[in-house]
């Protein structure tokens, strides 16, 4: 890898070719959004299973000149209720990204592991979002359901606005085949 540019680059397309829709901001590699979808459930008992689940994210990315050498600014556009993303600015308050940022870690890293992982497993005692930490660690099932109502509010397909420019036909048909049996599995959503 002979500079940051370069590795920008391919960081980059790895990041598409792992088919997460990416969405240019300028002519330039240095920002751009990503659509992300929130984790499925966790088998570990101390992850939060699954509430952020059905939910989509548009997540700004920012990449410095000296990426890989300095971590990514990676902020949310729609709205999440979480202790460790600001509410407002959708600003993420996360250790591997803010602090211990390796050259070792890649875009895809951070799409397929630590924001999932931020989500799984949110950290109330150093939050952006107080009142999400504060009710958090007083009345989880309270607290879940407000994540769960964010979700429903502001994180639904449309509300991310990645444009599906991209499609192929066969992509298309996949999934309205993959959409079919969805309503008989999860059955109707409680009013």
């Amino acid at each position: 890898m002979s500079s940051p540019s370069k590795r920008r680059e391919m960081d980059l397309m790895k990041l598409m070719m792992s088919d997460y829709k990416v969405e240019m901001v300028n002519d330039g590699m240095q920002e751009f959004f990503v659509e992300f979808k929130g984790p499925a459930e966790s088998t570990n008992p101390l992850a939060k299973s699954g509430i952020y689940q059905g939910g989509v994210w548009k997540v700004r990315v920012e990449l410095p000149d000296a990426y890989p050498y300095k971590s990514p600014s990676i902020g949310f556009i729609n709205k999440i209720y979480h202790p460790n993303v600001d509410e407002m600015s959708g600003s993420v308050c996360l250790d591997v990204i803010n602090q211990t940022w390796s050259p070792m870690f890649d875009l895809v890293n951070v799409f397929e592991v630590f924001l999932p992982q931020l989500l799984l497993y949110p950290n109330p005692s150093d939050p952006l979002n107080g009142e999400a930490a504060a009710l958090m660690m007083r009345d989880r099932p309270a607290y879940e359901q407000k994540v769960k109502e964010y979700c429903e509010k502001y994180a639904k397909p449309e509300d991310a606005g990645i444009t599906p420019e991209d499609k192929s036909s066969d992509e298309e048909l996949s999934e309205e085949e993959d959409d079919s049996g969805d309503e008989a599995i999860l059955g109707n959503p409680d009013p």
